[in-house]
């Protein structure tokens, strides 16, 4: 099978569609699939850290803009190129990732060339929107949306909120695609006593967030835990608002950004993870920190709803409330006994998430999807 994956986010830059992306591609390889990655070019000083193959897969940059107030990401400008590159490629199928600049582009693009696409839903653009004080953008956001996830053969959405908010758009032929984990990565034995150490020295529960510092991730919200009793508050990520958090909070230890075994010991280090973003499609990072053997308490509402069993894997909170945050996370700090139990939970509850049954899992959606569309054109063919 012949993959395009046209993504509107990918390597050097980091976040849940480049992990997605990057994990999709690298179980293609591992079937035996060939794949092409299409992305939004880095910036001129990322560019050297950029990476031309990922996975054996050839890497092509689409021309590129900085997003205003958040430079560090840059969405993809008119690429004419598009078809032709496609047309060369000869995908079987199209994968769009997150898909609105680019994704839209190549949605027309496989659709004029007759190549059927599979188009995952993985950002809630109108809540960013929301937050970032654009609230009159919803409706036409979601109407470019379901515009272009209409022109897919098929839509992946992460969870149950997510495929009521695309059906309620307008979105059809929508079904539940889960988010895998690297459950050796993620793993309770990379709890570090001495990491804990330094950053507990007086034995203090470790309250902690990982992620991007971002407005749309809610990150203000950390104030409420912040001083706690008996707490430390960790903060794993980088972004636009780490200089104000770390002004607002300074007594709270900021290990910026980590990737590798520096993340994987920060995470099963933690006591209690806890997430802000109320428009979240998923949380990749809350299910990261489940697989760590960590309960987590996150937002009644988006994907946290699926990814937090409340009272088993975690506990919900009403959405951008500081007080039931606080109150929450303070229920755990107080309990030992549940926050151990909530823990084990957690970890169980991901042991059928790894990214090998995931990406079997998306690989039976092509197949149906080529299937599908082998019957259509069989039946164009018999009436002519």
């Amino acid at each position: 099978m012949r993959v395009a994956v046209v993504t509107e986010s990918f390597l050097p830059h980091v976040d849940g569609v480049t992990n997605t992306v990057c994990r999709v591609l690298e179980h293609l390889k591992a079937e035996g699939h060939q794949a092409l990655v299409v992305a939004p070019s880095p910036g001129p000083k990322a560019i050297p850290d950029a990476p031309r193959i990922y996975a054996d897969a050839p890497v092509l940059w689409a021309p590129s803009a900085p997003l205003p107030g958040y430079p560090q990401f840059r969405f993809a400008t008119p690429w004419p190129s598009l078809t032709p590159t496609l047309r060369a490629f000869a995908p079987d199928i199209v994968h769009l990732a997150a898909p609105a600049g680019l994704g839209a582009q190549a949605a027309y693009a496989a659709h004029r060339l007759g190549v059927p696409s599979v188009a995952v839903y993985q950002t809630d653009l109108a809540g960013f929107a929301r937050r970032y004080g654009l609230a009159a953008l919803d409706r036409g956001i979601w109407r470019w949306l379901a515009t272009v996830h209409r022109l897919a053969a098929r839509t992946l959405a992460p969870s149950w909120d997510a495929v009521d908010a695309l059906v309620d758009a307008g979105v059809q032929r929508v079904a539940r695609w889960r988010r895998g984990v690297d459950l050796e990565r993620f793993n309770p034995g990379h709890r570090d006593e001495q990491l804990r150490g330094r950053l507990a020295p007086a034995g203090e529960v470790l309250v902690g967030y990982v992620g991007r510092l971002a407005k749309e991730k809610g990150v203000e919200l950390l104030g409420a835990v912040s001083d706690l009793p008996g707490t430390r508050l960790v903060v794993v990520g980088d972004g636009p608002e780490r200089a104000r958090l770390e002004r607002q909070l300074p007594g709270a230890a900021f290990l910026g950004f980590q990737s590798g075994l520096e993340l994987s010991s920060a995470l099963a280090s933690l006591d209690v993870f806890v997430h802000t973003g109320q428009y979240e499609t998923f949380c990749q990072a809350a299910q990261e920190a489940k697989a760590s053997g960590v309960p987590v308490v996150g937002p009644a509402a988006g994907g946290l709803l699926d990814v937090v069993e409340h009272g088993r894997t975690g506990l919900h909170y009403r959405p951008g409330d500081p007080s039931a945050l606080r109150a929450e996370v303070g229920r755990l700090v107080g309990d030992v006994s549940s926050r151990v139990a909530m823990g084990v939970a957690a970890r169980d509850s991901v042991a059928d998430c790894g990214w090998r049954a995931i990406g079997d899992e998306l690989l039976g959606h092509y197949r149906d999807v080529l299937g599908a569309n082998v019957g259509a054109a069989r039946d164009a063919d018999a009436w002519r």
